[in-house]
């Protein structure tokens, strides 16, 4: 029997792949480094980090002022940065870890994603997993994290809009779907048919729009502005909400997380947005953009999650490149490293 366990689930480490000269950060590197050593510096004073790097010497240079000794590196060649979509997806097959390798094809083929869609392989190859764990080729159908949540309790959280994709799979929703619920001995498919972001390279990532908190709670991004463009879809998408139903049959509890400020980069309006937070044994880091919202937007998550630290970040560097906090790591459960 498989299990697909809910981010929350007790976790043994998190996964960044850090910026380099190659990737689409070349031109901002001096801007985004910083972003990333930030992050690193929190993850790595909680539980242990893994740093998929070009250079572990020159990494370790960035990371000098703080303690390293929770963090695991490996040197892999890499197209770009985002660990979400290109690390593997962890569960319990009978019980025993596995990371599922799917395939990812640079969102619908839109970034050569060659050297990224190997790293899961060979991060098993380099026994940087438990002996215990088990590795699953999957790499017959294109799946990025980003794209689905699980309650751990059967059910995923995703959008027709990025598994429906054509240039990702090629298959109807029926047969989609039923994918998913084999792979993952899942229950229910809650499909999301409304809801996007101005500037997002994902085909609406579930990730970018709404969240498992726990097993009842859902955070999700609400548009209150009928001037923003966004108005009509997320209030479309509020409403697809209302109508799913728990495990029980009951409603979840629906938290609003403000739509982003506006942030725009050479004319073009970027995907900020705080549903992208990463939650961790102990925190749940999520992404300020510079904004008086960030404060408002920690409140409402907050709410969520009142057993854990809610630390804000910094996140307009990662957004100039349509991503954010949650699209640059990937965590695994305990007993995989």
């Amino acid at each position: 029997m498989t299990f697909f366990p809910a981010e929350w689930h007790r976790q043994s480490v998190v996964q960044l792949t850090f910026p380099h000269e190659k990737t689409d950060w070349k031109d901002m590197l001096d801007e985004v480094i910083p972003c990333y050593v930030e992050i690193a510096a929190v993850i790595s004073q909680y539980q242990k980090l893994l740093i998929v790097c070009q250079n572990i010497d020159e990494v370790k240079k960035y990371l000098s002022h703080i303690n390293i000794s929770n963090i695991i590196f490996r040197q892999i060649p890499s197209n770009d940065t985002w660990a979400r979509d290109h690390g593997a997806i962890s569960v319990f097959e009978n019980g025993i870890p596995t990371i599922y390798d799917f395939a990812f094809n640079g969102w619908g083929g839109k970034f050569e994603a060659s050297l990224d869609n190997e790293i899961t392989k060979k991060l098993y190859d380099q026994q940087t997993f438990l002996p215990t764990v088990k590795y699953r080729d999957k790499l017959n159908f294109v799946l990025e994290g980003g794209s689905i949540e699980s309650d751990g309790r059967g059910a995923i959280l995703t959008t027709s809009k990025c598994l429906l994709s054509k240039n990702r799979n090629k298959k109807t929703k029926k047969k989609i779907e039923q994918y998913l619920l084999d792979t993952f001995a899942v229950k229910r498919i809650l499909w999301l048919n409304h809801g996007y972001l101005s500037g997002d390279d994902t085909d609406s990532h579930i990730d970018t729009l709404a969240r498992f908190c726990d097993e009842n709670t859902i955070a999700f991004v609400e548009c209150n502005d009928e001037a923003d463009e966004h108005f009509e879809e997320l209030n479309k998408m509020k409403h697809e909400l209302t109508l799913f139903k728990t495990l029980e049959g009951k409603p979840y509890r629906l938290i609003a997380l403000p739509m982003a400020d506006f942030v725009e980069e050479n004319g073009e309006r970027l995907p900020a947005t705080y549903a992208n937070f990463l939650i961790m044994n102990e925190i749940v880091l999520m992404p300020f953009y510079n904004s008086p919202k960030d404060n408002l937007a920690k409140l409402q998550l907050e709410k969520a999650f009142p057993s854990r630290k809610v630390i804000g970040i910094n996140c307009l560097p990662l957004v100039k490149q349509h991503g954010s906090l949650h699209c640059i790591t990937m965590q695994y459960p305990e007993n995989f490293v």
